[in-house]
């Protein structure tokens, strides 16, 4: 527990390709139920940003602060750590997100990521998803200190969840801590959130909070915007906006969540993923794949690249019919309406950089 960890003042960093923001906000929640925290602001996680909260840090009287250190090239994750080492790290996953920027090579990205691990304190304590294959291959080291593992598939992870299931206005879990099984919630969809939970968990419990704590703060913590927010627009349909970021991988749970709580008409409309390289057809054809064998009911794609998804789809038995792609946003949007009824759930999703947070407004906005 704390007194095991030996930490007065640790320094939490997180990596990994998705779930760095909604990990430190569940954490720094869960902490901060009974120490001041500092937390890295919205997702500035550049090392620039890191060499700043260095100095912050040493003016503040904060017990602990929980970091996101971010990369788009080898070294970065070095960087960061030079300018705060941590005591304690998390991996949440090494996905497919910014593998653009290593040529497609995710040994060359698990190289990457693995550098929090590297350059920690290498008697601290390093946390990472076991269900992962990625996140397993990671090289440590001469990290000398303590591996703990979540996950949900496998029976070895240090703190697993099981008993999974759907709630209202977020998902229900149970974990063992100190052999006795302990409920939580959060109040975010996807079970791929389960994950970042778990990590929030595991490091919480590690540094001593109790599970009355750990339950209170998951709860009660900051969701950030843009990520699987659920709205009911004045049609009455739904809208989940998840228009922040997009990698396949993130794409695909977003996908899952559609699956889980939409209506009758489930509607997922999809823009281009971004920063992928020479993975950027692979990484489009697969989510369209994915969409085939879930229940969405009608397709829409919007951009270069997304038309990948929609054709793919397509070949894998999606009805055509429902599949639409376009490269005007306005006739994108004049296509949705016939979908503004009750009974309608839309999924909205893409690069940050491709705008999809319009046509959310655009549906938010619209009556019929």
């Amino acid at each position: 527990m704390a007194t095991s960890l030996g930490l007065k003042k640790p320094m939490i960093a997180i990596t990994g390709s998705a779930g760095k923001s909604t990990t430190k906000e569940m954490l720094a929640a869960i902490l901060r139920r009974k120490w001041k925290v500092f937390k890295t602001p919205a997702n500035h996680n550049l090392y620039s940003h890191t060499r700043n909260y260095a100095k912050q840090l040493k003016r503040g009287s904060y017990r602990a602060a929980v970091l996101e250190y971010g990369l788009s090239a080898k070294g970065h994750i070095r960087l960061h750590c030079q300018a705060i080492r941590p005591d304690i790290s998390i991996v949440t996953n090494i996905g497919t997100a910014h593998l653009g920027s290593f040529g497609g090579d995710i040994k060359k990205l698990i190289r990457a990521k693995s550098e929090i691990i590297r350059y920690m304190s290498p008697s601290g304590m390093a946390v990472y998803n076991i269900d992962d294959a990625n996140s397993r291959a990671m090289p440590k080291g001469n990290f000398r200190g303590t591996l703990v593992t979540v996950g949900i598939q496998s029976a070895k992870a240090d703190y697993r969840a099981q008993n999974i299931s759907y709630g209202k206005g977020g998902m229900n879990f149970s974990v063992k801590i100190d052999g006795t099984s302990q409920r939580f919630f959060i109040p975010i969809y996807g079970r791929h959130q389960v994950y970042n939970g778990l990590c929030a968990i595991a490091v919480a419990s590690r540094l001593g909070f109790t599970p009355a704590e750990i339950r209170a703060g998951l709860r009660n913590y900051t969701r950030m915007q843009s990520r699987l927010t659920v709205r009911r627009v004045p049609s009455g349909a739904l809208v989940i906006d998840d228009t922040y970021s997009a990698n396949p991988n993130a794409a695909k749970a977003a996908i899952d969540v559609l699956s889980a709580i939409g209506g009758k008409n489930k509607v997922a409309v999809l823009g281009n993923m971004l920063s992928l390289g020479q993975y950027t057809k692979i990484g489009h054809r697969g989510v369209g794949s994915y969409i085939a064998k879930k229940r969405v009911t009608y397709l829409y794609t919007y951009g270069k690249y997304a038309y990948q998804i929609g054709s793919s789809a397509v070949a894998a038995g999606f009805n055509s019919n429902h599949w639409r792609h376009f490269t005007s946003r306005p006739a994108l949007h004049q296509s949705l309406r016939k979908h503004l009824q009750q009974g309608t759930t839309f999924l909205v999703k893409g690069s940050h950089a491709t705008n999809m947070k319009q046509t959310v407004l655009y549906l938010v906005r619209s009556k019929k």
